[in-house]
């Protein structure tokens, strides 16, 4: 496995402004290399990478050694993997991600009952931290929470967490708006679920900074073109 990274590393460090984050979740695995190079090639920085352990969510995902085979590769070409973990006990996978070469742990607010020293634990093997809600949670909830940790991510679910292809659900919009105005201008705001081609300058308005697309980019024809039309109408 790779070395886990250095402390210190930042969200603000990755994030032009505006980013369309491919997940990969949402990949064909049969040509995940093809794929992947296409939406680096496309322009794409940062990559989610979901993991879900079949508890917290019922769907059991991807998880490190698939962060180990593609994280030279992500890496090579300036990207960075973007863990969304949607597990419960999430400190216990910190270190194989970290080891793995994954950049950054997203965890759910809903997961711990204290995320200061859920992120404290996730920074020391030296991944940068964001938290998630989910839609049921509430936005002063998630805004605490990331208070607490002194997270750089907010990731408001934008579906209930565990298929990709959902469609996004409409309260979604003023939820992440709602994060918005809570949050310090230092903290991203990020959305996950149902981003397409329609509602994705609308999300963008919400003043989401992150926007997470599976189905919408990794299921076209040429994944790369269908980034770059994302990322041109939130540009």
């Amino acid at each position: 496995m790779s070395e886990p990274k250095i402390a210190g590393v930042s969200w603000k460090d990755w994030v032009r402004g505006v980013e369309i984050e491919p997940s990969i979740y949402a990949a064909s695995f049969l040509d995940l290399r093809g794929q992947l190079d296409d939406v680096l090639a496309a322009g794409a920085r940062i990559l989610q990478f979901d993991v879900g352990d079949g508890h917290f969510v019922e769907p059991v995902t991807i998880g490190p050694i698939v962060i180990e085979s593609i994280a030279p590769f992500v890496h090579g070409r300036g990207g960075v993997l973007d863990c969304h973990l949607m597990v419960d006990n999430p400190e216990r996978h910190f270190a194989q991600v970290a080891r793995a070469g994954g950049d950054s742990v997203t965890f759910h607010v809903e997961a711990t009952d204290d995320p200061a020293r859920t992120a404290a634990l996730a920074r020391s093997h030296g991944l940068a931290v964001g938290i998630a809600c989910n839609p049921e949670t509430s936005v002063e909830a998630a805004a605490s929470a990331a208070a607490a940790a002194d997270a750089e991510v907010v990731l408001c679910m934008g579906i209930h967490p565990g298929y990709s292809g959902q469609a996004l659900l409409p309260e979604t919009l003023e939820r992440a708006a709602q994060l918005r105005r809570l949050l310090p201008d230092r903290v991203f705001v990020q959305v996950d679920g149902g981003v397409k081609r329609d509602n994705v300058a609308a999300v963008r308005a919400a003043g989401v900074a992150l926007i997470v697309a599976g189905s919408a980019v990794f299921h076209a024809e040429r994944p790369g073109a269908a980034y770059a039309e994302l990322a041109a109408a939130v540009a």
